[in-house]
């Protein structure tokens, strides 16, 4: 991949995403993204399936000679601008527009099917062909290829106007052609003599059929509708594509109760403030990115994060706008808005995605371009061929004509566009973020992946795990006297051994004289039922009172350490009481992350700035091998620890959530970043992983695989069908309107198979364990 500094834009450069209308098909595409192109700073991707343009130009470029350009090529460009509605963020009204295209066009295709079925009932079956039954025919099947299929016709004229072909083209010409044809055979030809002398009568009578008295207007018709009724379902498959974006856009609140002097106000959504306080009460979304001020509660993440599992917050804490308040009421202070809010944020990422073409694709874009071309000569020759081998001008009409309509590339330009779409939005609706095409290249490639130790595979957090006590010792009692004493320090241990301490036990007594002896613990007097000194540090604090460790908490101390863990001494009265296990606790998904990761074909490393015994300790613990555990890395170097794999012919992901990771995961092959983590670090990944669950991150592998898998067999059965049927229409044996019906079914089949995506199932929605920090551990005594 590349460097986050690579991949920036230049300072005097800027971006807009034009939204475009008139494209029918890939070659649409790929005729404006060379107009734009060809303009001096600017560079442009056009997509077929989204209908948007992104652009990135200089400041020598107005924004209208980009819409220019694209009106110069024969379609509309529209600029962004703001949306207002009914919703609050404009969501409504893009969601109104873009349906109404789909409904004119289902209400073409009705009128157009409604007129065909005769017409074709009328070719297909001579027991309904009664006198003068062709000009019937005609007057049912103009409408047809006329109106109906006018968009077509319209295209064909633009595109002829700038001297290019379309896949438009080539229906325009297969219908006309069908008309016009048709039209001569009726008036000037033998089929209008009382309309009874069909073509396949005459082949059974004479063994040949004369050119004009064959009418060929069930073709053009038939083709219309197939080809309309293809674009239907296409249009329908693709909304429901980007269905799980329009679902994302649509999560955040409309409406929020702000508190401005001393009172409640509702205001709409756009109008609140970063600083500002609002209050969210149970069952509320939380409207924007904030942090808890005033109350405790359990906040509903799914929808953004895809965590089934509530999360407790109270003051302090962040909280993520569209999440759901499950509990009590909560007053926040707003710290991100708009557009900068992690669900803009999120949204953001995805369309840009979508918007990206994979390397397969730019080979389809490039073939597609010249495609049409090569058909329209094709159709001329084969036409030659019949018609200088002897054969019936009627075949070597209806040879040509096939070959105009079956070779129609649409389904090459909807192969990536439609997978990318459902893909990333699935993604998104797992907490799975992935930023473009090219990433789904590199994870098939992946062999190895790098793990961050602290934040990715454990919490990041001090927690308390074990209470050992001597011989008849209460363990509630040191852990309670213990936690009192902590809970005036500030250092990480003392408070994971305080909060440890009030989960089991709730309030704790309070203590008076408190002291920090530097670089032993501390000591203090709880006032408890009769004033107790309380000592917990190291083992010498305790010795420095005549305190000495029996030999039973020695050997725990002792074990501690060798499993990389911290243990501290406690002791009252003379005597010391028992020892405190605590360490940064690893995340209860972790191993079976590991698992997963291995099961994909890749290799777990972790790596730490911890010493060896901590790194050995929890790479054995979640499943790593001895021989894959790199310790006592300096931050600064763990960028040349990604170099050195890579040197040795590894393709290298990388896993981190901190700014000291930054580097490593823009060197990587593939970056994937926790989403728990920082800006730096998520700006610098690839993918990011909303959730900050590591199982996310084999799911994110799995799904990026399953997304490229799916544009590849996109491609191959979209190249497929036009390599084998154009052969098969040049030898006459693919009637037009049969392969009006097989182009249509290809898109369809390209955008339904892509839509298998949407079933995609996360292993990660397994549920956990519960988080060491939420309860206290069973002491035990020795």
């Amino acid at each position: 991949m590349t460097t986050a500094s690579e991949t920036a834009a230049p300072a005097d450069t800027s971006s807009v995403e034009l939204a475009i209308s008139g494209m029918t098909c890939a070659s649409c595409a790929n005729r404006i993204e060379r107009k734009l192109n060809k303009l001096d700073g600017v560079t442009a991707t056009v997509n077929y399936a989204t209908e948007k343009a992104k652009v990135t130009y200089d400041d020598s470029v107005e924004q209208s000679a980009l819409v220019d350009a694209v009106e110069q090529a024969g379609y509309s460009a529209r600029l962004p601008e703001p949306v207002t509605g009914d919703t609050g963020d404009g969501t409504g009204d893009v969601a109104a527009s873009e349906d109404a295209p789909v409904r004119a066009l289902r209400n073409r295709v009705i009128i157009a099917a409604v007129l065909t079925v005769p017409v074709v009932a009328m070719a297909m079956f001579p027991a309904l062909q009664f006198d003068f039954w062709g000009f019937a025919s005609l007057t049912l099947a103009a409408p047809v290829i006329v109106w109906a299929g006018f968009p077509f016709h319209r295209a064909a004229w633009q595109n002829l106007k700038h001297a290019t072909a379309t896949m438009d083209t080539l229906i325009s010409m297969g219908t006309s052609a069908a008309l016009l044809w048709s039209l001569y055979a009726l008036f000037f030809g033998t089929a209008g003599d009382r309309g009874v002398t069909h073509a396949f009568e005459l082949t059974l009578a004479q063994g040949h059929a004369d050119g004009a008295s064959n009418i060929y207007l069930e073709v053009g018709a038939g083709v219309v509708t197939f080809i309309l009724l293809g674009r239907y379902f296409e249009a329908r498959a693709k909304r429901r594509s980007g269905a799980a974006l329009r679902a994302l856009l649509e999560l955040g609140a409309k409406e929020v109760s702000v508190l401005r002097g001393g009172r409640e106000e509702r205001i709409g959504i756009d109008r609140l403030a970063v600083g500002e306080h609002f209050v969210v009460r149970p069952g509320e979304k939380i409207a924007t990115d904030g942090r808890v001020v005033e109350g405790s509660s359990a906040v509903d993440a799914s929808m953004v994060t895809g965590e089934s599992v509530p999360v407790e917050v109270g003051p302090g804490d962040a909280v993520v706008g569209a999440t759901v308040n499950a509990g009590g009421k909560l007053v926040v202070e707003a710290t991100r808005v708009g557009s900068d809010t992690q669900l803009a944020q999120m949204a953001k990422m995805v369309e840009d995605a979508q918007t990206g073409k994979a390397k397969a694709q730019r080979l389809a874009d490039r073939i597609s371009g010249i495609f049409v071309p090569i058909v329209i000569a094709v159709a001329f020759a084969t036409f030659g061929f019949w018609v200088g081998s002897g054969g019936a001008l009627a075949a070597a009409f209806t040879a040509a004509v096939a070959v105009l309509i079956v070779a129609c590339p649409c389904a090459l330009g909807l192969a990536t566009p439609t997978a990318l779409m459902v893909g990333t939005g699935r993604g998104a609706q797992l907490g799975i973020l992935i930023k473009g095409p090219e990433v789904l290249e590199t994870t098939r490639t992946v062999d190895t992946v790098v793990l961050d130790k602290t934040g990715t595979v454990t919490t990041g957090q001090m927690t308390l795990l074990d209470v050992i006590t001597t011989e008849g010792e209460d363990p509630d009692e040191v852990l309670r006297l213990a936690g009192a004493l902590e809970e005036a320090s500030e250092h990480p241990i003392a408070q994971a051994i305080a909060k440890g301490a009030t989960a089991r036990m709730g309030d704790l007594p309070t203590v008076a004289d408190f002291a920090n002896v530097e670089g032993l613990g501390v000591q203090g007097i709880v006032d408890d039922n009769g004033s107790r000194t309380v000592l917990v540090g190291r083992p010498k604090l305790l010795a420095d009172w005549s305190q000495h460790l029996p030999p039973a908490l020695e050997t725990a101390m002792a074990d501690a350490a060798a499993q990389g863990r911290t243990a501290v001494a406690v002791g009252w009265d003379g005597k010391a009481r028992g020892v405190l296990v605590v360490a940064d606790a690893i995340k209860p998904s972790s191993a079976r992350a590991i698992r997963q990761l291995q099961d994909l074909g890749l290799t777990p490393i972790l790596l730490t700035g911890d010493n060896t015994t901590v790194a050995a300790a929890v790479a054995a613990e979640v499943g790593i091998a001895p021989g894959n555990v790199i310790a006592e890395v300096m931050p600064a170097d763990k960028v040349d620890q990604v170099k050195r794999l890579q040197q040795q012919g590894k393709k290298v992901a990388m896993v981190g959530d901190g700014v000291n990771d930054a580097a490593a995961l823009a060197q990587a092959d593939l970056g994937l970043s926790m989403g728990t983590g920082t800006d730096v670090a998520i700006e610098a990944s690839d993918l990011t992983l909303v959730r900050g669950d590591l199982r996310a991150a084999a799911d994110a592998i799995r799904l990026s695989r399953r997304t490229l898998g799916t544009i590849r067999g996109n491609l191959f059965w979209a190249f497929a069908y036009n390599t084998a049927l154009i052969p098969v229409a040049a030898t006459g044996l693919l009637n037009p309107m049969l392969a009006g019906a097989a182009m249509a079914l290809s898109s369809v089949f390209v955008v339904s198979n892509s839509l298998r995506l949407r079933a995609f199932k996360a292993r990660a929605d397994e549920q956990a364990s519960p988080k060491p920090e939420t309860t206290a551990p069973e002491p035990t005594s020795v």
